[in-house]
């Protein structure tokens, strides 16, 4: 396989979407599993903690 542009493009179209599909799924099962919630909120107040 030759990689110009046409390639790359449709490796990317097609591979690249679904990479990207997963990176989305795996962060948003990130941010709701079970036990994030307390480093969630621990990471929420961070703006309000005095120096």
């Amino acid at each position: 396989m030759e990689l110009d542009y046409h390639n790359m493009r449709a490796f990317a179209d097609s591979w690249g979407l679904a990479f990207m599909f997963a990176v989305f799924l795996a962060v948003i099962v990130w941010t709701l599993r079970p036990g994030g919630k307390k480093s969630s909120d621990d990471a929420a107040r961070i703006p309000f903690k005095e120096d």
